[in-house]
């Protein structure tokens, strides 16, 4: 991971593939595959060797745990100015209080100020919404976000798992007023889930945020764990587990393990790698979230982007994994579009090599 990229429209540098800490602890709503401090500190060693620097975290991550022990890391470490250290809220902290979730003005700004305790830092150098509460009118969102820049205590605002409409009409503010933009938005993005294909891929190209996904082996579901049998589904994990909210395994779901199953072995990689590294070359994605749950599996994460998938077996995994997603954007596609918006022409907004990459470095890797 010695290869940095801007996160959206920003001067912000960042490797591809960013440590998700959601693991972090045993408390809260992560506790069933929560790690205690001394098992999580040489999974982020480890992330760190290997030349990552973005980290992800949230105030809701095992009931705070996650953003404790990340500080007590990053302290141990002595690396904070080195990291992207991402943090978000939304999500409820005390459910007896209407104002401590949401993404009001009040919520946030004490949101910020507790995850800055619990990280044991000043500054936040990504912060996000984890998600649309519905109801909190965007153009708040945006000067609270605005005003947490100014205020230095983050450094850059995001958004995650919002309606691509939200978003949009965010940036749009944000550029309108001379605000603080969206530098990213954080979606689930796997060959098991490309529902963000139909309009998040295109918006955040246009509007200048870079894709940061997470889940891009569907939740265990394409690590290789599980398998069918005649009794259902072997394997231990999430999806197995009668008391963990897991989802079922459809029918498209096995042709989609049953393609990638077949090019790892072609390849000589772990389903894993190849889940992860198909969604790192995806349009529009910027870094991609891994977990891990030993120093082991991390490391063998991070070999995901040490190869090249050759464009045979690219068709295979998208054609097996390749989303419905139905009218009208069934009519925004090249095939469409040349049958009847531009019949028997050529027509592309620019030719090849217009605008090549520009990449600082001695080496340039392998798209």
């Amino acid at each position: 991971m010695n290869h940095y990229y801007l996160l959206g429209r920003s001067g912000l540098r960042v490797s591809r593939l960013a440590l998700g800490t959601m693991n972090f602890g045993v408390g809260g709503f992560h506790a069933a595959y929560g790690r205690t401090e001394e098992e999580a500190e040489p999974i982020f060693r480890r992330y760190l060797e290997a030349g990552g620097n973005l980290i992800d975290t949230a105030d809701f991550y095992t009931a705070g745990e996650s953003e404790k022990i990340l500080g007590r890391l990053i302290d141990r470490a002595g690396v904070r100015e080195r990291l992207v250290l991402t943090s978000k809220a939304t999500n409820t902290v005390d459910p007896s209080d209407p104002n401590a979730s949401g993404n009001g003005r009040k919520h946030l700004m004490r949101a910020v100020e507790a995850s800055l305790r619990r990280l044991g830092t000043d500054y936040i150098d990504l912060y996000l919404l984890h998600t649309w509460d519905r109801i909190t009118p965007v153009e708040e969102v945006v000067h609270t976000l605005d005003d947490l820049v100014r205020s230095g205590k983050i450094r850059y605002a995001g958004l995650s798992d919002v309606p691509a409409w939200y978003a949009a009409r965010a940036q749009s503010y944000a550029e309108a007023h001379g605000l603080a933009p969206m530098i990213n938005v954080q979606l689930p993005y796997s060959l098991v889930s490309r529902g963000i294909e139909a309009e998040f891929v295109s918006m955040s190209q246009t509007l200048g945020m870079g894709l940061t996904a997470w889940s891009p082996i569907g939740g265990g579901l394409l690590s290789g764990k599980y398998r069918r049998t005649d009794e259902g589904v072997s394997g231990t994990g999430r999806l197995t587990n009668p008391d963990a909210a897991g989802r079922a395994i459809s029918p498209s779901d096995w042709r989609v393990i049953d393609a990638l199953e077949s090019v790892a072995a072609d390849l000589g990689r772990s389903m894993a790698q190849v889940a992860i590294n198909w969604v790192a070359t995806q349009p529009g994605v910027a870094s991609v979230i891994i977990g891990a749950s030993s120093p082991e599996q991390l490391a063998s994460n991070v070999g995901a982007l040490d190869f090249e998938i050759p464009a045979d077996a690219r068709r295979r995994l998208d054609e097996a994994s390749a989303p419905d997603l139905g009218m009208p954007y069934g009519m925004f596609t090249a095939q469409y579009q040349s049958w009847v918006v531009s019949p028997g022409l050529g027509i592309g907004d620019k030719p090849a090599g217009y605008a090549p990459p520009v990449f600082n470095g001695a080496t340039h890797p392998t798209k």
